[in-house]
């Protein structure tokens, strides 16, 4: 249980991060946004971010081996890297309309490899 919980909230925290990182380019479309100075921006991007933080340090709390998860901390930097990719390139997709291609498919399936090697040992 633990470890869905903590993949869960991985999920949720780079979805905010992601937002926070990039959103502010898709917002620059909407006059209202792009007026705005770059510290509002910075402070736009924070204030998502903060989100980001409080489901980011729950998730390594509740997965890492030392406080009884099933993780340790490479794992999870691991498993953090490969969900924040998925996320980002879900993102980049739908919001900018990036057309994966095989050279991106096949970098994803070296760092899946990478996950396996991690988790195998």
């Amino acid at each position: 249980m633990k470890s869905l919980l903590t993949i869960v909230l991985l999920f949720c925290s780079n979805i905010f991060m992601t937002f926070a990182w990039y959103g502010h380019l898709k917002l620059s479309e909407y006059s209202w946004f792009s007026k705005l100075p770059l510290i509002g921006i910075i402070l736009f991007s924070w204030g998502i971010a903060l989100f980001e933080y409080c489901l980011q340090v729950p998730a390594n709390r509740i997965g890492f081996e030392g406080n009884g998860g099933p993780f340790s901390p490479v794992q999870l930097k691991v498993l953090q890297e490969v969900i924040t990719l998925v996320v980002f390139s879900l993102f980049s997709c739908f919001a900018f309309n990036t057309t994966l291609r095989l050279n991106h498919l096949v970098g994803f399936a070296f760092l899946v490899l990478a996950v396996y090697f991690i988790f195998k040992g």
